[in-house]
């Protein structure tokens, strides 16, 4: 844990991060939280945008999470950032109505700034970087018209912001993806990639709740996905143009797969 320390140059403790993917057995929860306390040393919510307007300066990397209502986005965020209640957790699925901006390494009092408005000295880490959670698609009491207007929004968002790094699509391991899945691979398959579009980002899937497919879930039987719903879900990835992408399958309870996000999600605090 000592090569975690918040001390140490983040480019040493990537190494170590790639250490551990490679070898996964070796790695234990305690040293992953140090690690991940040194990545993510201090996050802040900074605004929840509705249009591109709303979005912050684009002079850092960032990465979306998009899912549907349920499909345990706040909780994998949680997970990654080894905090408790970064993302905003709601009983009520479809509650994120705004792409919300969480600033990761940015200057110590920014907080203060922004409740306050008081001018604070200081600039962004060099690591800095921003995770926006999208609203969540697919739940029943959005009007038509709001969601024609998130779909919009996110066409913009996807082709025009030039810092986005990584867009991670989650999907439930238990039920595979469903016909908005589908919609919304089409859609990037499309976008990202295509004539016009201002960023490189990659698409990863990531599946949620592994640990719901097995019993008595633990470090030693962490999850699983069922081979049906896998290969459901590499049809329809193939169907949408979006076969390439690497899919991860994880547990914000038994923690798995999170080594392998952050393989992406450190593509946006590169510098």
């Amino acid at each position: 844990s000592h090569a975690a320390s918040p001390r140490w140059p983040c480019n040493i403790v990537y190494d170590v991060l790639d250490a551990m993917i490679a070898f996964p057995s070796d790695n234990d929860n305690a040293t992953f939280e140090a690690l991940c306390n040194a990545l993510v040393r201090r996050t802040v919510f900074v605004t929840g945008a509705v249009d591109m307007d709303g979005c912050p300066e684009a002079d850092r990397g960032e990465v979306a999470f998009i899912g549907r209502s349920n499909v345990g986005k706040s909780s994998l965020v949680n997970m990654l950032t080894n905090r408790k209640s970064l993302a905003f957790t709601s009983k009520t699925p479809g509650k994120t109505q705004q792409f919300n901006y969480f600033a990761v390494n940015d200057k110590p009092d920014l907080e203060r700034q922004i409740r306050f408005g008081d001018d604070v000295a200081g600039s962004a880490d060099r690591d800095a970087f921003y995770i926006v959670d999208l609203p969540g698609f697919g739940f029943a009491k959005v009007p038509q018209q709001q969601r024609q207007h998130w779909s919009d929004f996110m066409d913009e968002y996807l082709r025009l912001r030039p810092n986005l790094r990584v867009v991670f699509h989650l999907i439930d391991a238990r039920h595979g993806p469903t016909e908005e899945d589908g919609r919304i691979m089409r859609k990037v398959g499309t976008i990202l990639g295509g004539e016009g579009t201002m960023n490189h980002a990659k698409y990863v899937v990531v599946l949620t709740k592994g640990d719901k497919n097995v019993k008595n879930a633990s470090s030693k039987n962490p999850g699983t996905v069922a081979r049906a719903v896998e290969e459901q879900l590499r049809q329809t990835m193939e169907q949408n143009g979006v076969g390439y992408a690497p899919v991860v399958l994880t547990s914000s309870e038994t923690r798995l797969g999170r080594d392998e996000v952050w393989k992406y999600l450190k593509l946006a605090a590169a510098r």
